[in-house]
């Protein structure tokens, strides 16, 4: 059973999608970290020898920032913009796309998918 980060890694997984699961870590980051340290990443989880998952787990908790430490560090970076009054704080509070994506269409994603068009708002009053 390999842990890394406190994450545990999925045995009948392969080492280099395997380290994926743990967050900041994706599938080129995986490989560059797996030819540093020189594991074969087409090797499962569970066929993984003990040296080899420590010379993982001492790579990335050495030079990498992974699972919460990262997450806060992006949670603080969001809260300094909404503080200083950034345009993009002000987004992160709206709950609008922040990189400059249109809105009038194709913000479902961070907005929910709440779909208004023309004829669905307030309806009119009928006359009398």
């Amino acid at each position: 059973m390999a842990r890394i980060a406190g994450v545990t890694l999925p045995q009948n997984k392969r080492v280099d999608i395997a380290l994926s699961y743990l967050y900041g870590i994706g599938p080129t980051l995986s490989k560059k970290i797996l030819a540093k340290t020189g594991v074969n990443g087409a090797v499962r989880v569970k066929d993984l020898p003990e040296a080899d998952a420590n010379k993982l787990r001492d790579e990335i908790e050495k030079n990498y920032k992974v699972e919460g430490e990262l997450r806060r560090d992006v949670l603080s970076n969001i809260k300094r913009l909404k503080e200083i009054g950034a345009y993009r704080g002000t987004r992160h509070i709206r709950g609008l796309p922040v990189r400059g994506q249109r809105t009038k269409t194709n913000s479902r994603t961070v907005r929910g998918n709440v779909r208004r068009t023309m004829g669905s708002g307030k309806r009119k009053l009928e006359k009398t």
